[in-house]
């Protein structure tokens, strides 16, 4: 009977190579959730409406079939693959308290999300090159960014998502997690998910490093010097008012750029350095990096850009 006992309690500290994952709500709020879930709720549909709207728009009105309303219909693509891919498990904990989540499906899940974050910066970078060709030299903006031009930079930003998050999904298949799989958000994060690995994880964390200099680390220098460049040749311009109306157009762009890359730079620190920081300190940067750009950015997009403005008015008034 004691050898019985021995051994079921060496199963029970065993590793599990396929281990099912426990999402975490809103700690400390566990009582209130379905409360919670009305914002959220809110917070989806605004994103939802807002992005598709953009969309629609975009492909449905001759008038915005250029460079600069395609980068952003790609940009409002990658916003709504952020939403979906993490809107079900969020809105699960929080409704039924579904708090379970399989390794595989989990691999699933942080591919998309990853792979869309990854996109949307490589979109950033795109825009805020058609803004300096469309400033700096408007004489070659029809020219330099073709139809096939677009198409390519878009295949390249899906090839480069490829490239860099399948290793770093594939990387966790042959790790094994202890028992207490408990993560720290209400989706599968790939830095939360390594965290919890007994194995060696230095492959992961290589790679992971690789990635993130590949993406971060390549299009923040790309974005900053672009508007250096862009700043330069404004300020060469002699009329103070056509500055500010060259500087008007780029104001969208710039307010895109923060509300993606400071929420995402915040919980990338949370998660390096913030170890000891409350986990309610983690759950509301996560979802303040999931949700702030896809709910602001059709609106900022709408506000500051008045063809777009006009088309998403003629589409409802159906002119």
């Amino acid at each position: 009977m004691l050898q019985i006992q021995d051994n079921m309690e060496i199963l029970s500290n065993t590793t599990s190579q396929f281990p099912t994952f426990l999402l975490t709500g809103i700690p400390g709020a566990e009582s209130v959730h379905a409360w919670i879930s009305i914002p959220f709720c809110c917070l989806y549909a605004i994103a939802l409406s807002g992005n598709s709207m953009i969309l629609l728009v975009s492909i449905t009105q001759q008038t915005l079939h250029e460079p600069m309303y395609y980068f952003l219909s790609m940009l409002s693509a990658a916003d709504l693959g952020l939403t979906v891919s993490t809107m079900s498990t969020t809105l699960g904990i929080l409704w039924f308290d579904a708090r379970e989540i399989r390794l595989d499906t989990c691999i699933a899940q942080m591919f998309f999300l990853h792979g869309f974050t990854i996109i949307e910066s490589g979109v950033l970078v795109a825009m805020a090159l058609d803004r300096y060709v469309a400033i700096c030299d408007p004489l070659r903006y029809t020219t330099s960014l073709t139809n096939s031009r677009i198409v390519q930079i878009g295949l390249l930003m899906i090839t480069r998502t490829v490239v860099l998050i399948m290793p770093l999904l594939l990387l966790l298949k042959p790790l094994n997690f202890c028992r207490a799989n408990i993560l720290s958000h209400s989706y599968c994060y790939h830095p939360d998910v390594i965290e919890l690995a007994c194995s060696d994880t230095r492959a992961n964390s290589i790679w992971g490093l690789i990635a993130l200099m590949l993406t971060t680390g390549v299009d923040t220098p790309c974005i900053v010097l672009t508007y250096i460049l862009i700043i330069r040749s404004v300020l060469s311009i002699a009329s103070s008012e056509e500055q500010k109306k060259v500087f008007s157009t780029c104001v969208s762009h710039i307010g895109a750029v923060a509300i993606f890359y400071i929420p995402w730079m915040s919980l990338s620190l949370v998660h390096r350095y913030g170890r000891s920081a409350p986990k309610v300190v983690h759950s509301v940067m996560a979802n303040i990096y999931l949700l702030l750009p896809p709910v602001l950015n059709p609106s900022i997009c709408s506000v500051k850009t008045k063809q777009i403005r006009k088309a998403i008015l003629s589409l409802l008034l159906m002119k």
